[in-house]
């Protein structure tokens, strides 16, 4: 952004000792958006005092995450495509990532597996091509879900390193399923993140069926694994869960991007980093709109 004599003025304020005027200076600057953070980046590297630098950084976390918000503004009242909300929330950690890595990642492992794709494959010989693809040629690893290490659950360091947790590795699976048009999708059993290969021809057969009978089996994103219905129902015995409807359910992306920023959040609480708390919490408040 252009330096005006507005800016200068408003920069030289940034460290007026009375916080009334510090608070109005700095929802101004605020309202400039993204575009006066190099200002700021130049007006710091001619100063060392420690206050002015501390309130300079603080400056520009909030500029990134009001452009973080409206993004997410767009994205919510917009298609909502999940490999766009992967990319806010990654953008949200780290400010500087570099989104066009992350489409040539996917679409490099798009276009391996559809070369090896073809329509007389059964749905579980399809996940077979996938998971050999994803975890074996590729080398993707599964890691437990551990809050004191945000990267696990982000699409760009799950690609860039090769691993991720049952959120990382599970979002990558649904970004490449919905590219190669595989009916899977997340579904809601508690305590898991967890995909379903849906029939899509049950419901003009089985109108009034139950929800877990238009899943023909599922998929553990975290190696690629597949259970079946066998598995799951001894799964809800063992948490003492009558088998709802409501959990067999697909997600909305929006849902699955509250359910990301939950988690996400966790790992916030435990460096108890409260502003990065407030922050997700009003991202989650926004999207549930």
């Amino acid at each position: 952004m252009q330096e005006n004599k507005e800016i200068q003025a408003l920069l030289k304020l940034i460290d007026d000792p009375d916080e009334i005027v510090y608070e109005t200076v700095s929802n101004k600057i605020i309202s400039f958006g993204k575009d006066i953070i190099p200002n700021l980046e130049n007006y710091s590297e001619t100063f060392v005092n420690a206050e002015l630098q501390n309130r300079i950084e603080s400056l520009i976390k909030r500029l990134h995450f009001e452009d973080i918000k409206a993004d997410f503004s767009k994205w919510s009242s917009g298609t909502a495509d999940l490999l766009a909300g992967c990319l806010l929330l990654s953008k949200y950690v780290h400010p500087n990532m570099d989104a066009t890595v992350i489409f040539k990642e996917i679409e490099k492992l798009r276009r391996n597996i559809w070369l090896e794709m073809n329509s007389y494959l059964t749905p579980m010989e399809q996940i077979n091509v996938i998971g050999s693809i994803v975890y074996n040629y590729y080398k993707q690893k599964g890691i437990e879900i551990n809050y004191e290490n945000a990267d696990g659950f982000l699409l760009n360091k799950t690609l860039e390193l090769r691993k991720g947790n049952a959120f990382g590795n599970g979002t990558l699976l649904l970004i490449l399923f919905g590219l190669l048009d595989v009916p899977v999708y997340a579904i809601n059993i508690p305590k898991q993140f967890i995909l379903g290969y849906f029939d899509q021809h049950y419901d003009i057969l089985n109108p009034k069926g139950h929800a877990s009978e238009k899943i023909k089996f599922y998929i553990d994103p975290v190696n690629g694994q597949m259970y079946s219905h066998k598995d799951v129902e001894n799964y809800f015995k063992k948490m003492s869960l009558p088998p709802t409807s409501s959990f067999f359910k697909p997600f909305d992306n929006k849902s699955i991007m509250v359910l990301m920023l939950s988690e996400l959040k966790k790992c916030f609480e435990n460096e108890a980093q409260y502003l990065k708390i407030k922050e997700i919490n009003s991202l989650i408040e926004m999207l549930e709109l």
